[in-house]
């Protein structure tokens, strides 16, 4: 089934099934992008995050970046209370899904901290800037 996007509504009106849309769009992107993370391809998962059949529908390039951080922390909020994985990469590949749908442009980094143990983390930006919480981690991997 191809979900059509809803446009997303101003700030402060977003209102029931607005809200009911994007969070079944969430979990349609959550459940084959889970699968892509088994694979250990972070380009072959980025890959597919982006890989959007169907109606896009485009975002003017004034509210892009206001539509980027909204969709990142809805995605955030839609995860953090269901009983799936809310690890850092599946949320970004979920929020790169949900970015592509509304053509909006988004960039999947990987970094590392090393404080005193190696740990990684992923994030989304978009214009260069985290739509998803980057925290004190050096990029490696842009994608």
């Amino acid at each position: 089934m191809t979900m059509v996007p809803a446009p997303l509504p101003p700030a402060g009106e977003v209102g029931l099934l607005a809200r009911a849309r994007l969070a079944a769009e969430i979990l349609a992107a959550y459940l084959p992008l889970a699968r892509a993370v088994r694979t250990n391809d972070v380009r072959g998962m980025a890959a597919k995050a982006r890989a959007v059949r169907g109606v896009r529908r485009p975002t003017p390039p004034e509210r892009e970046h206001e539509t980027a951080v909204r969709l990142a922390g809805m995605v955030e909020r839609t995860l953090s209370v269901l009983p799936t994985d809310n690890a850092c990469l599946i949320r970004s590949l979920v929020t790169l899904r949900v970015l592509e749908h509304r053509s909006v442009p988004g960039r999947l980094v990987i970094g590392v901290m090393s404080d005193p143990n190696v740990t990684a983390h992923a994030w989304v930006e978009h214009d260069g800037k985290p739509v998803l919480d980057a925290g004190r981690y050096e990029p490696i991997l842009e994608l």
